[in-house]
């Protein structure tokens, strides 16, 4: 069973939108859990292809949110720059780049 995240886990904008639109909020929370039960990946593993797929999409806010939550899964950080150095050859060096500087901004938090 998924562990469910407390509001201050989620990001702020996350939050306002779930409370601005409620039953949209809640279908998304739903359909989140839906996709992580659906199948055998364990928590770190979900959110490392997470991780890769908001590099991809460059959105800063999923990779620092998934970032987070892998480490939180039990990933190391160089699991993390390895799976988005992976990425090079799919999505290109300067998407591996920006995805790594917003790593670096969750790390440098934790230190």
């Amino acid at each position: 069973m998924l562990k469910k995240k407390t509001s201050e886990e989620l990001p702020e904008h996350y939050m306002s939108v779930k409370e601005r639109f409620k039953e949209y909020g809640e279908a998304l929370n739903k359909l989140g859990i839906a996709a992580k039960e659906s199948g055998p990946l364990d928590e770190k593993t979900s959110q490392m292809v997470q991780l890769a797929a908001s590099a991809a999409i460059r959105s800063e806010g999923a990779v620092h949110s998934h970032a987070k939550r892998a480490i939180e899964a039990g990933a190391s950080e160089n699991e993390i720059y390895h799976c988005l150095i992976l990425l090079t050859s799919t999505i290109g060096f300067p998407n591996v780049a920006a995805a790594i500087s917003w790593v670096d901004d969750i790390t440098q938090q934790r230190k």
